[in-house]
């Protein structure tokens, strides 16, 4: 994938956390943000399984084809944060904690479950999702730390600066979170399995590329939530 492919990527993906932003303040509820944050979150663990190669111009490097999905969750936690609080964040990344427990469950059933004899994709389907309970629990604990780490670092700028610069707590909130959240996924899902630290490398700097691209849609999506954002 090349910069430019990365960055549409990003700028589409980070467009659906726009148009959660103006349902919010339409509606004056998180429910639309928390399904995208949700269907985010279980779709990045079915594809985290493939390695993608990240073509940049000046440096390659190697991450998850998730990667790029996955890092917009941070800029719809601080959506959240931003117009509903932190209590309302940390009840959304719950029922996302909840999710992924259903998507291991469900996964490991259908693996394990006797195809059909005419079924010829059995090895293909266990290739994808026989790594889903490894990437999910992975995902789970580096997801929850993060998160969190996330939430609270947000808020802790957001009262440090009276509300003011936004792109600060964005950016000192995200970009921590995302190196922390690289690092404990990596060593639990690929330990044994990839190279370590090219992983941690490249899913961190890809993250922290989302982290700044997402920097406008943020002051954007404040623009759409309104002046009554908290």
């Amino acid at each position: 994938m090349t910069l430019t492919l990365a960055v549409f990527w990003i700028i589409v993906i980070s467009l659906f956390a726009i148009c959660g932003s103006y349902y919010a303040r339409r509606y004056n509820r998180p429910d639309g943000l928390i399904a995208l944050y949700v269907t985010v979150i279980v779709i990045s663990n079915i594809v985290a399984s493939k390695t993608i190669e990240y073509n940049l111009g000046f440096t390659t490097l190697f991450a998850s084809a998730a990667t790029i999905m996955f890092s917009v969750t941070f800029l719809l936690t601080d959506i959240v944060n931003e117009r509903f609080g932190k209590k309302e964040t940390q009840r959304m990344i719950l029922i996302a904690l909840f999710s992924q427990i259903i998507l291991i469950v469900f996964s490991y059933l259908v693996v394990k479950a006797t195809p059909a004899p005419f079924f010829t994709n059995q090895l293909a389907f266990e290739s994808i999702f026989g790594l889903v309970p490894r990437i999910v629990i992975a995902s789970f604990i580096a997801f929850y730390i993060s998160e969190n780490l996330d939430a609270q670092l947000f808020h802790w700028f957001k009262r440090l600066t009276n509300g003011k610069h936004l792109w600060m707590r964005n950016v000192f909130s995200s970009l921590p979170s995302m190196f922390v959240d690289s690092t404990i996924f990596v060593l639990i899902a690929f330990w044994g399995i990839m190279p370590i630290v090219p992983l941690i490398i490249g899913l961190t700097v890809i993250k922290w590329l989302v982290g700044i691209v997402d920097i406008p849609f943020m002051y954007l999506s404040r623009a759409v939530l309104g002046r009554d954002a908290i």
